[in-house]
């Protein structure tokens, strides 16, 4: 093994290559199963050479590894693409429990004499991982709507959340000057109860934001623990996850057109909720049946559709597919549009029209389509609100003005397929479903798009 051990940092060296081509190939879906194939090599290579360089109880390692990797398979087999983003979330608190448990044997490592910058970066790393671990369990929660998950709001919340951070800090410091335990496990605690503190006042329509911005905390509290057990992989793998992570939520924050201190610090989502839920008997709006949207869209040269959340809990997408499939069969243009906030976690959308084998070239961001709506004979929104709501662009007292949206409501007629008339996961109205040229279908997203395909061929007769 000491022969073998030598060419380690070469194995190292190729399997950060690897992952750096993981994060190229995963920017573009047409090569996204090639990056992600880069990564599992990278991965096994990296797991493999770290046989050959560590001090490892090999039959415990394999143990857990055989364990892990059954759970794993058992999960992503079985989990449905509505559990995906609380799925996500949780994968990323196992990420930072991990780092606060190998910071803690760490210091408690018998053998080990921690200078100052090992200290410096146990207690970074131990924290980050607190922070991780709680902060994204919490947002499991939320994500599954589970009860013990619920938002809190008052004027007590923030200096809470300060008084936390201050403690943290404090016992940081404390352990960086003394190497006492008592202060790191102190700092620990803190950390783990501002991780709760931090999340849980963070309403529904920033969840993909959060999703991001624990993913990026998940790769940084890695890369500080490759620091403690002086793996440069783990810091170079940990620094990718964390600095991607970072800007796909820069990336996020500029499509609601918020800063990322107001998406932790300030949010929308919690609060909103109740703002036009009394005036929603008082409002017209216009339903139709699937038979009605079938005929319109027979007739249209040109059809976009949005998706949202409402077709992911319904398991539409493969129904959409063949909904689509048969228009463009029929001579019709159709083209998926994709907010980047759309559904619960980054790239919800892009994962179930993939899933769905849904053609690259249809799938159009934002930005590249926005300018097509005007021309636009028929859009179908099937369970999306807040990234197609005027409101962020008419109305200067709504809470989501001034963030960028898919601009269905220039179209010449609007469809939408909900389960009712209420508000969107931002907790916020939607005057596009009022609007004379608007639809409304009511039911499954599933079922609905089910029956117009029946209608379009004629076997719903």
């Amino acid at each position: 093994m000491e022969n073998l051990a030598q060419y380690a940092d070469w194995a190292y060296l190729i399997g950060a290559v690897l992952f750096i081509l993981t994060l190229r190939g995963l920017s573009s879906p047409a090569t996204a199963v090639m990056g992600n194939r880069y990564g599992i090599v990278g991965m096994t290579l990296a797991v493999i050479t770290t046989f050959f360089v560590a001090d490892l109880n090999v039959g415990l390692i394999v143990i857990a590894m055989v364990a892990g990797a059954a759970i794993g398979l058992w999960r992503a087999r079985t989990v449905p693409m509505t559990q995906m983003p609380e799925t996500v979330a949780l994968m990323h608190s196992l990420v930072g429990l991990a780092a606060v448990l190998i910071a803690i044997a760490a210091v408690l490592h018998a053998g080990n004499q921690h200078d100052a910058v090992h200290r410096f970066e146990l207690f970074i790393g131990c924290f980050i991982g607190a922070i991780t671990f709680t902060a994204s369990v919490f947002a499991y929660g939320k994500l599954a709507a589970r009860k013990w998950a619920r938002s809190i709001k008052g004027g007590w919340v923030k200096p809470v959340q300060a008084l936390l951070a201050v403690g943290m800090l404090g016992f940081a410091g404390h352990y960086f000057s003394t190497e006492s335990l008592p202060s790191f496990y102190l700092m620990t605690a803190f950390a783990l109860v501002l991780g709760v503190f931090w999340i849980a006042p963070i309403g529904g329509g920033d969840m993909p934001v959060v999703v991001s911005l624990l993913n990026s905390f998940s790769g940084w509290a890695a890369a500080g623990i490759g620091f403690t057990l002086n793996n440069f992989m783990l810091i170079i793998a940990g620094s990718l996850v964390g600095s991607s992570g970072a800007i796909l939520s820069y990336v996020m924050c500029r499509a609601m057109n918020r800063s990322l201190m107001n998406v932790l610090f300030g949010g929308f989502g919690a609060a909103a909720g109740s703002a036009t839920e009394g005036e929603e008997g008082e409002k017209n709006h216009r339903s139709g049946s699937p038979e009605d949207a079938a005929f319109l869209m027979e007739h249209a040269d040109s059809v976009v559709i949005i998706p949202g959340y409402g077709m992911a809990q319904a398991r539409a997408q493969n129904a959409v597919k063949e909904l689509a499939d048969f228009l463009k069969e029929e001579g019709v243009r159709v083209s998926f549009a994709i907010h980047p906030v759309a559904g619960r976690m980054p790239g919800h959308m892009n994962v179930l029209l993939a899933e769905a084998d849904v053609a690259y070239e249809d799938v159009k961001e934002m930005d590249e389509i926005n300018s097509d709506f005007a021309g636009t004979d028929v859009v179908l929104i099937i369970g999306a609100n807040d990234v197609v709501n005027p409101a962020a662009k008419n109305d200067p007292s709504s809470p989501i003005y001034g963030m960028p949206i898919l601009e269905a409501q220039r179209a010449r007629t609007v469809l939408v397929i909900k389960r009712s008339m209420a508000v969107g996961y931002a907790g916020l109205d939607n005057e596009i479903f009022y609007m004379d040229k608007t639809m409304m279908i009511f039911g499954d997203a599933k079922k609905v798009a089910e029956d117009i395909l029946k209608s379009l061929s004629g076997t719903g007769h």
